[in-house]
């Protein structure tokens, strides 16, 4: 029997013509758009939330405690989205294991960010955070516990005592290995808690802020269910989309972290800050990508090259194997290069856990014994795991001051704060991670600017205010994008464009990087977005046409990709993850490694220590680029700013 034949028949009401339509198979024809097509509806609420990660649930469920109707919307159920992956903790200097304090995380973060990091939003950060994981304690996350009942801490890269002075500390907060799964769990018990107030439209997948203006006022989303089209509008937007890893080829990101966030603000013609920071995690599985928590070096793993050395007592000399991740990563794959790698082509390395009590690791990393299993046929309690640094996290995202509220630059640096704008997570940067972020930073980020986010909106906005006027032009345009791509019938595959991009991106712009690779990458990637003007897109329906969105995910990489290696190319300088090897050194305003007696500070124009704020021109993947200077400032005289210095571990 013809399948084609046997699937659901529908007759439009404009035309003759005769739509089949199924979620399971792609059906490629012509097709004649009637404006029955694209049915819209408008839905107005006091705040709107675009993302249900951990980031957009904590904003999601504090707008809601305060009394705002929050639209959260999000292309995928709510706990599958990737916060769920993380695993070896939440930092908050708790001190249940050794004396640790806030202030010590606050240097800590400085330090990891290599002084790119702006000290006001990491004060606000580490001072919140054990607030933040004492709240999540009292909403039922089930920490890992000590024998006299504390929440259980682990040691994770970068993290010291007293001021690095002291030894490495215990400061990532666990539930065993599968924290992010135990977080978004969590928090999403608690957006139902507030059901009657935060509305969850799940598979709409938005396809552009509403701005007018230059104030924002709300989204447009297609519901991948039914195939209508949705303009949700408040006086207040948060975005909070999740990453954008899927831009390389190897990389620990799910297969939704594609940027969407990014460019929605991109496009939006306002800048993203910092995307040349892209950070390999080093412990990705030798071959598949998967991630093996930095929490496996916390409890006592190490790495070991093809002659039994243990090499990051090289590199390191201090932290070793809990070195930053940038110093880790940078330190597998030299080692990789001067022919100490292991295996038949000595392309990786080892981690070795195999000398942990068994006992241990079936009760603390109960999720990496099992997906190293899977993914590198090995028993960790008997064998090393092969691994190699992967794409994790990107540093960058779309600029925000501390409180989670987009920012703009003039020609003159001033900062502007966009109105009705927020983001959080890792879509945003709000430069608390600086050049290099640090292990179990990211789900605390999560939190605090979540909330915060909620809590500038509240302080400045009432639960009942008049929503914003928008009339049918406000989202014309993206509509007709839309059309335009669904209707695409160019000669060349999505997944053929998409490939391209993960291999270049791997190539041009990976763990080290040069000037001459740079340039030739951003030809490419240039001459990828030119041949986007060309896809194919098989699917014409509107319901759940995953080829359609595979389509909408790819333009939104694209744009991603145009930032993150314009930035790269453009920095001619190594600091944290970014790191030249035509520009091997850090440029500051000073040469902190000598006395900064008689030495004359440098123009913002003749050194580094700057934020890069890029935008996207037009349709040609250009983009142009605009700097703004690094907050040294603290948010009181609680802590003192720490100022730059030789970064060492």
């Amino acid at each position: 029997m013809n399948l084609l034949h046997a699937l659901p028949v529908a007759r439009t009401a404009s035309s003759g013509w005769w739509k089949r339509s199924s979620r399971f198979m792609h059906v490629s024809r012509l097709l004649r758009d009637s404006q029955s097509d694209y049915k819209m509806s408008d839905h107005k609420f006091d705040a709107i939330v675009i993302g249900a990660g951990g980031a957009g649930m904590r904003a999601g469920f504090e707008l809601a405690r305060k009394g705002f109707k929050t639209a959260m919307l999000s292309k995928l159920f709510p706990t599958r989205s990737h916060t769920v992956a993380a695993q070896g903790g939440v930092n908050a200097a708790l001190g249940n294991m050794d004396k640790d304090e806030w202030k010590f995380h606050f240097y800590d973060t400085v330090k990891g960010s290599d002084w790119l990091g702006d000290q006001n939003a990491i004060h606000y950060m580490c001072r919140e955070a054990a607030v933040a994981v004492y709240e999540l304690d009292q909403y039922g996350m089930p920490f890992s516990r000590t024998k006299d009942g504390k929440i259980y801490q682990r040691p994770f890269g970068g993290q010291t005592l007293n001021y690095g002075k002291g030894g490495v500390a215990a400061r990532a907060c666990a539930v065993a290995d599968r924290t992010g799964h135990s977080l978004i769990h969590t928090l999403y018990g608690q957006t139902l808690k507030y059901g009657d107030l935060c509305n969850y439209f799940v598979d709409f997948f938005v396809l552009d802020l509403i701005m007018i203006d230059s104030r924002c006022v709300g989204c447009l989303a297609w519901c991948l269910d039914d195939g209508t089209f949705h303009r949700f509008i408040a006086k207040n937007t948060v975005v909070a989309a999740g990453g954008c890893g899927r831009v390389y080829f190897s990389t620990t990101a799910g297969h939704t972290c594609t940027g969407d966030g990014n460019a929605w603000v991109s496009r939006a013609k306002l800048p993203l800050m910092d995307m040349e920071f892209v950070q390999f995690h080093p412990t990705g599985i030798y071959g598949a990508g998967c991630l093996i928590t930095e929490g496996v070096r916390g409890e006592g793993g190490f790495f070991v090259n093809s002659k039994g050395e243990r090499f990051m007592e090289r590199h390191a000399p201090e932290a070793k194997d809990l070195a930053s991740r940038d110093v880790v990563a940078r330190a597998m794959t030299l080692e990789v290069l001067e022919g100490n790698g292991c295996g038949p082509l000595k392309d990786h390395v080892h981690l070795q856990l195999h000398h942990i009590d068994p006992q241990i690791i079936r009760e603390r990393l109960p999720g990496i014994l099992q997906t190293a299993k899977i993914f590198a046929k090995v028993d960790v309690t008997k064998e090393p795991v092969p691994v190699l640094p992967t794409v994790h996290y990107n540093m960058g995202g779309v600029a925000t001051d501390y409180m989670g509220r987009v920012v703009n630059v003039d020609d003159e640096c001033n900062v502007q704060i966009v109105e009705g704008l927020y983001s959080c997570g890792e879509t945003s940067c709000a430069s608390v991670h600086g050049a290099n972020r640090l292990g179990a930073n990211s789900l605390l980020d999560l939190i605090i600017f979540g909330r915060s986010c909620a809590l500038d909106i509240a302080e400045n906005s009432c639960p009942g205010d008049t929503s914003p006027d928008v009339n049918d032009r406000a989202t014309e345009k993206s509509m007709d994008k839309f059309k335009r791509l669904r209707s695409a019938d160019g000669s060349t595959p999505t997944a053929c464009i998409r490939d391209q991009l993960q291999r270049t991106m791997t190539t041009h712009a990976a763990v080290f990087r040069e000037g001459e690779l740079l340039k030739k990458g951003l030809k490419k990637v240039t001459e990828l977005y030119q041949q986007f003007k060309d896809v194919k897109v098989h699917d014409r329906t509107l319901v759940w046409n995953t080829d359609l969105v595979e389509t909408l995910e790819l333009q939104n990489m694209l744009i991603n990709a145009v930032h993150i290696i314009t930035a790269m190319e453009n920095r001619k300088e190594s600091r944290g993850s970014h790191a030249r090897e035509d520009f091997k050194t850090r440029l500051d305003e000073f040469d902190y490694s000598l006395p900064l007696e008689g030495q004359t500070k440098k123009e913002l124009s003749d050194h580094w220590r700057k934020h890069t704020m890029t935008f996207l021109e037009g349709d040609d993947a250009c983009a142009t680029i605009k700097y703004r200077p690094v907050i040294d400032e603290t948010l009181d005289d609680t802590v003192k700013s720490i100022p730059p210095a030789p970064r060492k571990y």
